[in-house]
């Protein structure tokens, strides 16, 4: 993908899994890279394809979602990283502050425009083509209909940070022509982004009709903002001092092949092994204490929250293929070296141990099960907070699927159904559960179905 002006052209690196986007700017000759991910042989490779040199890096702010690439690719193509000089990183770097001009090549210019909010020492660039403002890259500030949550440095930051997002959108609003287009880093999924982003695309002029943060009095947009923030991936607390460390490049090399009997050696250990394949093949057939992560979007928020920073974690897949893509995903979050690792069917991993399965059901199934009697199942919903208070099966127990490996003693006993959003987040928690000997059905169905099954709902 890519848009351009004349002679240059932006093109858009996205990371679906973290719900965010990279760029990569140039003239046909030489380039600039903005927010690169950790995983740098994919800037590296476009780079290439288009015959371009990347002699500039800009990091918008310290990220919190990802360990940034730009370190390892300044090292890699000797490129002048540009990061902002109020953040106290122990590397070198060139220095920006607010007002900066950065000549990248003839026809590519960027200004530095300081924007907190999301954090203190957000920038954003406005980017000048044939010295004109075609585009501005926003980071975590101006999203597409939304802005970037304020509340990742701690509760005692997040007022100040909230009204500083505003003032930021605001700026940006005055100081660039309506047709600049909008390059943010957040926003596509990722849990850095404050309320729902709509669109794949945006103006300055747009977002002036559709974004709260330029569209609600300052009052209201800090209610609104305030009022929409969860929880956020427990990782998250480990990269902002990662990142301030400066990463090196992730280690993609093959982890090492685990027969079945290390597999279930690692499992009776306590250790984490995470069955990649998509949740109905889980639970048609699994190993024995393995814990059902689908390699799919948010899979690294999702393992990132589930488990403990540092924990080892081996890996089960269909194929290799499987297996490398998602020591990808979990090398741009920092865990680093995948423990060991085995492809191909769950009777190759299990050795002589019988596989288990897990029902899954549709929330029909469970109205159905409700209305055979007085004493009917255990519902464990396993979403978030805002989600469980926006509405929630009544008589459900709460707990979200984070805190479910600390909590398993919390859930009462007997049969159990669990239940999320989508089915994913379910088939987690019942693994888990599952994983402890529980009886336990996991409904495999949106949470937008459970009216239409005549499932009593209460909000917090």
């Amino acid at each position: 993908m890519g848009k351009g002006s004349g002679m240059v052209e932006v093109l858009q690196i996205e990371t679906p899994s973290l719900g965010d986007r990279s760029y990569l700017v140039h003239d046909g000759t030489v380039a600039l890279v903005v927010d690169p991910q950790r995983d740098i042989d994919r800037v590296l490779a476009l780079a290439g394809e288009h015959g371009v040199r990347v002699t500039h890096i800009a990091e918008t702010h310290i990220h919190n979602d990802y360990l940034t690439g730009g370190l390892a690719l300044a090292r890699a193509t000797g490129a002048e990283y540009l990061v902002s000089e109020a953040d106290p990183v122990r590397f070198p770097r060139t220095p920006l502050r607010d007002g900066d001009s950065i000549a990248v090549s003839d026809a590519i210019g960027v200004r530095v425009l300081a924007t907190p909010g999301h954090t203190f020492t957000h920038l954003s660039y406005a980017l000048e083509t044939d010295g004109a403002v075609t585009g501005v890259f926003t980071g975590g500030s101006l999203l597409y209909g939304a802005s970037g949550r304020p509340d990742l440095l701690g509760p005692e930051n997040t007022g100040a940070l909230a009204r500083a997002q505003y003032a930021s959108a605001h700026r940006l609003a005055r100081e660039l022509p309506e047709a600049t287009e909008v390059f943010p880093t957040h926003g596509f999924g990722s849990f850095c982004s404050a309320g729902p982003v709509g669109g794949r695309a945006s103006t300055i002029g747009h977002e002036k009709l559709v974004n709260p943060a330029l569209t609600l009095r300052q009052e209201v947009y800090l209610d609104t903002l305030l009022a929409g923030l969860d929880a956020w991936p427990a990782y998250y607390a480990h990269m902002g001092p990662a990142n301030l460390a400066g990463p090196d490049g992730p280690d993609l090399s093959p982890p090492r092949r685990a027969d079945a009997a290390e597999v279930c050696r690692r499992i009776d250990g306590g250790e984490w092994v995470i069955d990649l394949r998509d949740r109905v093949a889980f639970a048609a057939g699994f190993l024995p204490g393995s814990v059902s992560f689908a390699l799919c979007d948010s899979f690294a928020s999702y393992v990132g929250w589930a488990v403990p920073w540092g924990a080892p974690v081996t890996l089960l897949g269909d194929t290799p293929d499987q297996v490398a893509e998602a020591q990808r995903e979990l090398a741009r979050i920092g865990f680093d070296r995948t423990a060991a690792a085995a492809a191909g069917r769950p009777a190759d991993w299990a050795g002589d141990r019988p596989l288990s399965s897990l029902r899954l059901a549709k929330f029909g199934d469970l109205a159905d099960r409700l209305a055979r009697g007085p004493a009917g199942p255990v519902i464990l919903d396993v979403r978030r907070r805002l989600e469980w208070e926006q509405r929630h099966i009544a008589g459900a127990t709460h707990i979200p699927f984070t805190d479910l490996p600390g909590r398993l003693d919390d859930v009462p006993p007997g049969e159990t159904w669990v239940y999320c959003q989508s089915g994913y987040r379910a088939a987690v928690a019942a693994s888990l559960l599952a994983a402890h000997g529980r009886e336990v059905v996991s409904v495999n169905d949106d949470f937008s179905n459970a009216p239409a099954a005549s499932l009593a709902l209460d909000s917090a």
